[in-house]
């Protein structure tokens, strides 16, 4: 009999995933990734994971699996906050939940999980396993979940192969009302429990409160830049190769105080990420202001009325090799290649039509549509049909 490991998380997915898992015959196994406990954060009296753990051992004890919980707190401090806080300091916004996966659930955890003696570790993340054999080579895909509206394949696009070997996604042909409706049925104490917001360690904790506590404010101030400015309105030179004209169109625009008019003050540059609208606190404005850009160094917001600003569209975006991922190792483009792909350059965003152009430096993305706030550090994945291939973190 194959023993699965599942994080169970104390949320329904996860419940459901261990359900599945032991209706399909598996030997189960209930662990709960305890990654903080530096209370000095948690700025609710509530404290959420013990809320967790405890939700998580009430449905492991129901399922009549074994349980434990295991402490990541300093892998998870090593691994995903020191590299946020560095990222947010350059001005970058990271994304915590893909690092997560591929750092902590997929790496220390399942590290854990196979000195336990498991075949797999099984999270409850709506997302799908295909594996195809090519020149006798076993191939593993990362297919979309069947419920669109929840489809996280974006969240596993750091995944390697041989991670994918071990993993199981047990809810992956289920729809979010399906999951409930199972929870219900077995009585599990979690079947009507919110979806979880937040940063996937702090619980309740809002990402920016964390960060406002870590980073010191500093004030600076906000400058409104017209659609009218001269860089949004020059013709495009002549290029001599299609590379050129990609690295042209993918740098984005820099600005200077004189380039528009300082409407407000801020607490701190890198407490905002591009496309932002709220936390402004500018009125007074036609429409709503959107942040178009951050200076970390000059500690200088520049925003733009409405979400059609030209500072926020662009349609091409560049990843180095050293942040370049292809899940499917098959098929990564060698320089000069190109491949037509959907993509997306955040979790939930519709998948939009865009071309791949293998360079000697990296891989450009150019989108047929134009894109709003392409954002540096996030993350840009594409896809083939229902089939997440490789991502990248956006330079």
């Amino acid at each position: 009999m194959k023993r699965v490991i599942v994080g169970l998380s104390g949320g329904v997915d996860s419940s459901v995933a261990a359900h599945v898992l032991k209706e399909q015959g598996y030997e189960v196994i209930g662990l709960f990734m305890k990654n903080w406990h530096d209370d000095s954060v948690t700025i609710s009296d509530e404290c959420p994971w013990l809320e967790d753990s405890n939700d998580a051992m009430l449905v492991a004890d129901k399922l009549g699996i074994p349980f434990q919980t295991v402490d990541l707190s300093v892998d998870y401090k090593e691994r995903i906050v020191d590299y946020m806080f560095n990222e947010y300091e350059k001005g970058r916004t990271p994304n915590p939940d893909i690092l997560c996966n591929r750092e902590i659930k997929f790496d220390v955890f399942m590290d854990i999980a196979m000195n336990l003696g498991a075949d797999y570790v099984a999270t409850g993340h709506y997302c799908r396993k295909g594996t195809i054999e090519k020149n006798g080579t076993k191939i593993h895909q990362l297919l979309a979940g069947v419920d669109g509206n929840k489809d996280q394949s974006y969240f596993l696009c750091q995944l390697s192969q041989g991670q994918l070997a071990k993993a199981l996604f047990p809810i992956g042909e289920l729809t979010k009302p399906q999951v409930r409706e199972i929870a219900k049925a077995q009585n599990l104490i979690t079947a009507e429990k919110k979806d979880s917001q937040g940063l996937c360690f702090i619980g309740k904790v809002r990402l920016p409160d964390f960060l406002q506590q870590q980073l010191k404010p500093k004030d600076g101030i906000i400058v409104e830049v017209d659609q009218t400015l001269d860089i949004y309105n020059q013709a495009l030179p002549i290029f001599d190769s299609k590379e050129q004209e990609l690295a042209y169109l993918s740098k984005k625009p820099e600005y200077a105080v004189s380039d528009g008019k300082v409407v407000g003050k801020h607490q701190g540059a890198h407490y905002f990420t591009k496309g932002q609208r709220k936390g402004l606190a500018v009125g007074g404005t036609k429409e709503p202001l959107f942040v178009i850009e951050t200076d970390v160094e000059e500690n200088i917001i520049y925003t733009g009325q409405g979400k059609n600003h030209p500072g926020l569209l662009r349609n091409v975006l560049f990843v180095t090799n050293e942040e370049l991922h292809w899940i499917r190792e098959d098929l990564a483009l060698k320089d000069g290649q190109t491949m037509q792909v959907m993509a997306r350059i955040r979790y939930r965003q519709p998948l939009e039509k865009a071309t791949l152009y293998k360079v000697a430096g990296g891989l450009y993305v150019e989108f047929n549509n134009k894109q709003s706030a392409i954002t540096e550090g996030q993350f840009v994945a594409w896809y083939h049909r229902n089939e997440l291939l490789g991502s990248g973190v956006i330079a």
